[in-house]
């Protein structure tokens, strides 16, 4: 018997993997993240499969699952939305199989700040602007280390994918502004590759009172950086006078 997680990717049934949609076509018991999982994707299930909705369960509950599945001979797929490396919460779910020693594996999926980029048709990652992506989230009932708070990661300059955080955005707002100033252009995507997805896009001066006159109170990403403008700054990987080794070298 063994339990894995899947990616169930940012909510277009598309975004699957070849793999998660195998494995979510043929289960026999599935543990899905309730309404951040969409239908389309909860459908492809067999009909005569056991399908639990975790948004109504605890720790102990998935866990309770999980062994009745074991001692039926029974695997479990957990489903995730996004990737579930990702403010997954796997962890404790991790710890409690290997406590009960079950086997488990994961299957990575496409992430909601991938889904928005692409959506906004962007490039986080654009020559001397920014070269490096940061993916956090605001502090609030869940706490974040001292180092790791949004105003102490803007001073990176680099582009930050915010989770989690769109119903504390002028809080993010205040985070942010001091490093990478009012006029930065942010981005907010409301459950990105979904049928009702929805894109406000502004400044750090007047993104939240956008947010809150879209009413975007959750299931949303906020991105930031100077990357978001599109920029003349080529990369070196198609000069004329980048060698074809360096192209190579480079993937």
């Amino acid at each position: 018997m063994k339990v894995t997680f899947v990616g169930a990717g940012p909510g277009d049934p598309e975004l699957l993997t070849i793999k998660a949609k195998r494995l979510i076509e043929t289960c026999r018991c599935c543990i899905y993240a309730g309404s951040l999982v969409s239908d389309q994707v909860v459908s492809l299930a067999p009909k005569d499969a056991e399908l639990h909705n975790s948004a109504e369960m605890s720790l102990g509950d998935i866990t309770a699952v999980i062994k009745d599945a074991q001692q039926r001979g029974m695997d479990v797929i957990r489903l995730h939305t996004g990737d579930p490396s990702l403010f997954g919460a796997i962890m404790e779910q991790m710890n409690e199989l290997d406590a009960l020693g079950i086997e488990y594996e994961v299957v990575p999926g496409v992430s909601s700040f991938q889904a928005a980029a692409a959506a906004l048709k962007i490039e986080l990652t654009v020559p001397e602007k920014s070269q490096a992506v940061i993916l956090a989230r605001n502090g609030g009932h869940t706490p974040v280390p001292p180092a790791q708070e949004l105003d102490q990661l803007g001073k990176s300059g680099a582009t930050i994918c915010v989770f989690l955080s769109v119903q504390a955005v002028d809080e993010v707002v205040q985070k942010l502004a001091p490093h990478y100033g009012a006029t930065c252009p942010v981005a907010v995507v409301y459950r990105a590759s979904w049928p009702d997805q929805s894109i406000t896009t502004g400044t750090l001066a007047d993104i939240a009172e956008k947010v809150r006159r879209e009413n975007i109170t959750s299931t949303a990403i906020i991105i930031v950086g100077p990357a978001m403008e599109r920029s003349k700054n080529a990369s070196k990987l198609y000069d004329a006078s980048f060698t074809h080794a360096f192209r190579k070298a480079s993937r």
